[in-house]
């Protein structure tokens, strides 16, 4: 049994699949406690694989299958990964903060490690590769990043807090440091932009 916050059929918001069709497995629970987290790590259904994937199937138009939290990570397992991709075939994508070891039967994972902020520095990162490096920025140096982590691409996205005016400051920082640092990308929510999950 694996504890559930929501399955969703909505499309991608941020970083390299953006406006991909997907459907979302959010899982409930995190080892980390971001002061900027959107996640209600409390609520949540403990659902069988069986569950999950019959609930997945409603969306056979889906492009991929997205593994969020929470940590998604601290759930799931090559069995699990596996079981999604022959009832579906679809592939599967992974967001996660990079603190627990990944099966290696994903076809897509999205690093973003929360070092270095109030509440997430409760675990180690181990993840050190993957498609897509996703940082949260607030005005920390990006060269540890950089030097730590190997990417295919490289996402700076702004830190959305709770207030207009700190979230337009850091969109516009976040827009200097790209043009600063020309090998990341600016990623956006565009999700809370239009308005949907």
């Amino acid at each position: 049994m694996r504890k559930i916050n929501e399955i969703f059929y909505s499309l991608q918001g941020e970083g390299r699949n953006t406006g991909m069709a997907a459907v979302f497995v959010r899982f409930s629970g995190c080892n980390l406690r971001c002061s900027f987290c959107d996640t209600d790590h409390e609520s949540g259904l403990m659902m069988s694989d069986e569950q999950i994937v019959a609930e997945v199937k409603k969306y056979p138009q889906a492009a991929i299958i997205v593994l969020t939290g929470g940590e998604p990570s601290l759930f799931i397992d090559y069995d699990f990964v596996a079981l999604l991709k022959k009832e579906t075939g679809m592939k599967i994508a992974i967001e996660t903060n990079g603190t627990h070891p990944l099966p290696d039967n994903l076809d897509w994972v999205t690093l973003s490690p929360k070092t270095g902020f109030p509440g997430a520095d409760a675990a180690p990162v181990v993840v050190k590769k993957c498609n897509e490096l996703k940082v949260v920025y607030m005005g920390q140096p990006l060269s540890p990043y950089t030097k730590e982590y190997e990417a295919e691409f490289y996402y700076l996205q702004p830190c959305d807090t709770s207030s207009v005016q700190q979230n337009r400051s850091n969109i516009l920082a976040t827009i200097e440091a790209v043009k600063n640092n020309p090998q990341w990308i600016l990623s956006l929510q565009t999700h809370k932009f239009v308005g949907i999950r």
